[in-house]
């Protein structure tokens, strides 16, 4: 295939993603400049409410915590099921995916069962007298968290999986026998190995979590709003649209300017390790 026809071939995606992708956001970010008290005045008043920076605060906090639980849970996982023999990791792999063909909004009901008052976690903690009073999990920040890493600790594994399976057991043998115990092998043999893996991963939960709606809102309430969930209530409740297009736009740039970040760190790593 030669350069032109190629050119040609693009143009059809191009426009499709010129019209599908931004120009929607052009619609959006439009009635933002709109405004009689000046061309940044509703991102200014956005900016300087405390209520609003508290719930920046939340959604990134939120997200940056649910990052490092799954990457705590997904990495011992993912581990074990890379070095598997490739039928059983298939199988596994199946059944850790399986989840996400249902629908989310019936697994966050699912934890309303399991988080609240009258729920299992509690039901089994004042049966064990390890509480005298049930606990306050659900409609909070721990909520959202429990339930978003639920929700993305698969994207985690079957991104994690896959480098695993690659992995050269003979360098980790070359490690032990020169010495290194186990947990010097993982952290200088084998993590450095997935480090573009293991970012990856990170940017694909971390872009996720921050721009969920389902989770935060089944889960946290209106006592607990996130970013996405302000949208909603901007939007939806107040009907006040414009302030809702700034939300969402802020929150774009705070995802794409992180997710940014995370890739010129995975850049860097990559050179790093072709270097060595």
């Amino acid at each position: 295939m030669n350069r032109k026809t190629a050119v040609w071939l693009l143009i059809p995606a191009f426009f499709g993603v010129l019209v599908f992708t931004f120009f929607p956001l052009i619609e959006i970010a439009i009635p933002t400049f709109q405004s009689q008290a000046g061309f940044f005045a509703l991102y200014t008043q956005f900016l300087k409410s405390s209520y609003n920076w508290t719930v920046i605060g939340r959604t990134f906090l939120i997200a940056v915590l649910t990052v490092i639980i799954v990457l705590i849970l997904g990495l011992p996982i993912s581990l074990w099921i890379g070095r598997q023999k490739k039928t059983v990791r298939q199988v596994l792999n199946l059944l850790i995916l399986f989840p996400m063909l249902t629908n989310a909004v019936v697994r966050n009901f699912a934890w309303i069962i399991i988080l609240g008052r009258d729920g299992i976690i509690n039901k089994l903690l004042l049966s064990l007298h390890l509480i005298k009073a049930p606990l306050n999990i659900l409609y909070t920040n721990t909520s959202i968290i429990i339930g978003s890493v639920y929700l993305f600790l698969p994207i985690m594994i079957n991104t994690l999986i896959g480098s695993v399976a690659e992995l050269n057991v003979e360098i980790e043998e070359a490690a032990a026998v020169l010495g290194s115990s186990p947990w010097h092998t993982l952290f200088k043999v084998i993590i450095p190995q997935l480090a573009t893996s293991i970012l990856t991963g990170c940017i694909l939960v971390f872009a996720g979590t921050m721009t969920a709606y389902t989770t935060p809102q089944i889960l946290g309430g209106n006592r607990h709003l996130v970013m996405a969930t302000l949208i909603y209530q901007q939007a939806m409740t107040l009907g006040n649209w414009q302030n809702a297009s700034v939300i969402a736009l802020i929150l774009i740039v705070i995802s794409a300017l992180s997710m940014w970040l995370m890739k010129r760190l995975s850049y860097r790593l990559d050179r790093r390790m072709t270097n060595a």
